[in-house]
């Protein structure tokens, strides 16, 4: 990232030093110098905050960002978007103070509050209806054929939903199958060697299952709204550092309408990271619901979906020996970050 540094002497803009390692943002930083507060930085000859670090996995639903990125929608001197492999990955690094927010589904923000993380939902990135999958090999073609096999699943809320709700419907308990603990990123893997016979599994990881053969036996449409994707921000960050999380989720924001309004190109655009071909983008965000701002603010509300999945979601990490204890819903939700209008 670009180091502005400015000396106390009255020298001004003429001994500014630039660090080199992103030669791309040299157009950026001359044309938005002055309308971004240079004055205020001379008169106080304080040191610029360093960029928000937002960390995130690649996932259909929190791709936007990244597409928001291709677009130079992102000011590099107040955001830096982290990739990270997995989900356990980013948890860590928001722990450490390595990261000041982050995308994750909503029992994973819970799960790093009860370990005293002050993570609060900015935004809802998408909600899965359809995306989570449990998906069989041949042969397995209905539910109730579950019984006895191995099946793989995250060690997390998420998963013990989707594996429950599956189960429930099969009219199986869990004692009735083996689970096999892998994530997600593992899923594919795990299924090609014939390590598991059936995986709860989401996109992009269910359209390569489905290539190798595997077939869908149920999926997250089955329960609406019980499964989100949010970005979860730091509670002390919405002081510190709130031009940025503003100019993230306007950026969000931007992303999709590019998306709706010229998707070819964004497909063209999002199809490295996801690492498919660009015309089959559109499978991999098959299932997944991408709510605009006036959304948003519904699903945010007093009361909304994300507080009524919240409370499902304590009760089954409750059930799974992932939560201790109900956590306290006061300031889950801060919507500081969203546009007015």
């Amino acid at each position: 990232m670009p180091v502005l540094r400015f000396p106390c002497d009255g020298a001004g803009p003429a001994a500014l030093t630039l660090r080199p390692d992103r030669r791309r943002a040299l157009r950026r930083v001359a044309a938005g110098a002055l309308s971004a507060g240079l004055g205020g930085a001379l008169s106080g000859c304080q040191a610029p905050l360093p960029p928000l670090r937002v960390g995130s996995i690649v996932f259909p639903g929190y791709e936007l960002l990244f597409l928001a990125r291709e677009l130079g929608l992102l000011d590099e001197q107040l955001l830096r978007l982290v990739e990270l492999r997995s989900n356990t990955d980013t948890l860590r690094a928001l722990a450490t103070g390595q990261l000041e927010a982050a995308t994750l589904t909503l029992d994973e923000l819970l799960s790093a509050r009860a370990d005293g993380v002050d993570l609060r939902v900015a935004l809802v990135l998408d909600q899965s209806a359809g995306a989570d999958v449990v998906l069989a090999r041949p042969g397995v073609d209905q539910l109730r054929a579950l019984k006895g096999l191995r099946i793989g699943v995250e060690d997390s809320a998420t998963g013990a939903l989707m594996l429950g709700a599956a189960l429930d419907a099969a009219q199986l308990s869990v004692e009735q199958v083996h689970k096999v603990v892998i994530t997600l990123d593992r899923s594919v893997d795990a299924y090609r060697i014939g390590g598991v016979d059936a995986v709860v599994s989401a996109e992009p990881w269910a359209n390569r299952l489905e290539q190798l053969g595997a077939q869908r036996l149920f999926d997250s449409s089955a329960i609406p709204g019980r499964i989100v994707d949010v970005l979860a921000v730091q509670g002390s960050v919405f002081e510190q550092q709130s031009l940025a999380i503003r100019r993230l989720v306007a950026a969000h924001f931007s992303a999709l309408a590019f998306l709706r309004r010229d998707p070819a190109r964004a497909h063209l655009l999002l199809a490295p990271r996801l690492q498919l071909p660009p015309e089959q983008v559109p499978s991999a965000f098959r299932g997944l619901l991408l709510p605009d701002l006036a959304e948003n603010r519904s699903l945010l509300g007093a009361g909304g979906l994300v507080q009524q999945s919240a409370r499902s979601l304590m009760t089954v990490m409750q059930q799974q020996g992932l939560l201790a204890k109900p956590l306290d819903l006061q300031s889950l939700v801060d919507v500081r970050g969203l546009p007015e209008s």
